[in-house]
C-alpha cells in the first residue's frame, strides 16, 4: 500500500470508518505476526500480542500523528511495548535455553524440509538469545526487509547507530549459530 492511500485510510480510520482500519489491518497483520513471534518464539502468544496490538492501534486512532513516518512504524512501537511489557509481568526472561547447549548436527541425508525446519528453530532461538534492541534490529532488517534509515526511525535513533547494533546483533547471532553447529551461510541458504 502506498503512502497516499496509507494516509487516506489512517484519517477515514480516525473518522470513525470501521472499513479503513480493517484494510490497515489487513496490511499490517502478518509483519506485526512476525515480529512479534520472532521475539516470544511461540506461536499462540505471537497471536494473542498481535491481536492486543491492532486493539490498541484501534483504541488510539484519534491520538494518531502521523509525522512522515509509515503507519507501521507506530504499530511496530506498539508491538515492542507489548513484548517487553509481556516478559516483565511474567518475569521470564525471553531467553528460555542456552542455544550453546543444544547443539544440532546436522546428517546430509536428512529430508530437506526437516533441514530447512531445524536451521528456522536454531535461528529463532539464536535470535531469542540477542538483546531486545538486538532483536529489534535483526527482525526489521532483516525478515521485516526494511531498510536502515526506516529501523533508525522505528527506533528513535539514529542510522549510525543502528549500524553498530546491527554489527554486533550479527557477530553475536553468527557465533550462537555456529556453537549450535551450523555456519550462517548454511541457516541462510536453508531459509532462502
Amino acid at each position: 500500500m502506498d503512502r497516499v492511500e496509507e494516509k487516506r485510510l489512517i484519517r477515514s480510520a480516525q473518522n470513525g470508518n470501521a472499513d479503513a482500519f480493517a484494510a490497515l489491518y489487513r496490511a499490517n497483520v502478518q509483519k506485526i505476526f512476525r515480529y512479534i513471534y520472532y521475539r516470544v518464539n511461540n506461536a499462540q502468544l505471537a497471536e494473542d500480542l498481535t491481536g492486543d496490538v491492532f486493539m490498541r492501534a484501534l483504541e488510539g486512532m484519534g491520538k494518531y500523528d502521523d509525522r512522515g513516518r509509515p503507519f507501521i512504524a507506530w504499530l511496530y512501537r506498539i508491538a515492542h511495548a507489548r513484548v517487553v511489557d509481556y516478559f516483565r509481568k511474567t518475569g521470564k526472561d525471553p531467553v528460555e535455553t542456552d542455544i550453546a547447549d543444544t547443539p544440532l548436527p546436522v546428517d546430509a541425508d536428512l529430508d530437506a524440509g526437516l533441514v530447512r525446519r531445524q536451521a528456522a528453530q536454531q535461528l529463532r532461538r539464536a535470535i531469542a538469545a540477542l538483546t531486545a534492541e538486538q532483536q529489534q534490529v535483526i527482525i526489521l532488517r532483516f525478515i521485516e526487509g526494511l531498510r536502515m534509515e526506516e529501523v533508525a526511525r522505528i527506533m528513535g535513533k539514529r542510522p549510525n547507530a543502528i549500524k553498530a547494533l546491527q554489527h554486533r546483533a550479527l557477530r553475536a547471532l553468527a557465533g550462537r549459530l555456529e556453537r549450535s553447529g551450523f555456519k550462517i551461510e548454511e541457516i541462510l541458504s536453508e531459509l532462502s
